[in-house]
């Protein structure tokens, strides 16, 4: 089965977004203060959310090596990507801190596109897979 994209369709979906995302996201930055919620450089957020991620990335990852593939490459990436996303927490040097993010970003990103790519060809009677 061939999938056609048509690109007119893309293309306004991506403006609306564009425009709800321009439109609201200053209006909500900037009242989040008066409400007393301060997402930008809180520590407890930063934190709240690297958790998040490696809860996520932890089962996601261990569900992908036992059920699926086992492969420790996306492991591993996850592994090395959650060290520079600590070490983004412990230098807030600039660029340091922000080359640590994108480095991280990258690579979190890159294990679990590969964790993905690797459960869907594997041949598993899991059922939380259609194959």
């Amino acid at each position: 089965m061939q999938v056609k994209l048509n690109w007119d369709k893309m293309g306004i979906m991506t403006t609306l977004i564009c425009a709800i995302h321009c439109a609201l996201l200053p209006l909500i930055m900037t009242s989040l203060p008066v409400l007393g919620v301060n997402i930008i450089d809180n520590t407890w957020f930063e934190w709240a959310m690297i958790g998040l991620a490696f809860v996520v990335g932890v089962y996601s990852l261990y569900h992908g090596y036992i059920r699926h593939h086992r492969n420790l490459l996306p492991v591993s990436l996850f592994a090395v990507g959650f060290v520079f996303l600590l070490m983004k927490q412990v230098y807030h040097t600039f660029p340091y801190e922000y080359i640590l993010l994108g480095l991280a970003v990258l690579l979190i990103i890159s294990a679990h596109y590969i964790n993905y790519r690797m459960c869907h060809k594997s041949r598993c009677k899991s059922p939380h897979h259609a194959h």
